[in-house]
């Protein structure tokens, strides 16, 4: 089997309103922007988040004035709710029980989640945030619906 080059993943939502609770306490929450569901694999590095990062604040996924797609994050003044999500490196090829041997160990997953938010606010977008390696509950409204699969 040949080696896979990893690319940190995120699933992006554009929202009008999303939170993450942690034991039923709301620990982010933000209006209109994007929920960022990022995956951090065992071999990425920073240079990937800084990719992703620019890639989710340019990105052209809300309504212009014309109806399409064409203005970004900044552009509108969106947030961001980031929550980590290491399921994003689920492999379901071999039977039915997900193996998860490509995703990142807990210590580098956290150290790039964290800055993958940094760079976003160092980007001028307001940055909420689940609680790594916790069990949350995510709430959004998704508008469009626009679902996007991204990798950095």
């Amino acid at each position: 089997m040949g080696c896979r080059r990893s690319s940190v993943r995120a699933v992006l939502q554009r929202v009008s309103s999303a939170s993450v609770s942690v034991d039923g306490e709301v620990v982010g929450s933000i209006g209109g922007g994007l929920v960022v569901l990022l995956g951090v694999g065992n071999s990425d590095e920073e240079g990937h988040v800084d990719r992703l990062a620019d890639k989710v604040v340019r990105l052209r996924v809300f309504d212009g004035e014309a109806g399409r797609m064409d203005r970004s994050l900044l552009d509108v003044g969106g947030a961001v709710l980031c929550v980590s999500q290491f399921t994003l490196y689920g492999d379901t090829r071999r039977g039915l029980r997900p193996s998860f041997t490509d995703a990142a160990e807990p210590a580098m997953a956290e150290h790039l989640y964290d800055l993958f938010c940094a760079r976003l606010r160092d980007r001028g977008v307001p940055v909420e945030t689940g609680r790594f390696a916790a069990r949350m509950s995510v709430a959004l409204t998704n508008e469009g619906p626009v679902t996007l699969l991204v990798e950095g």
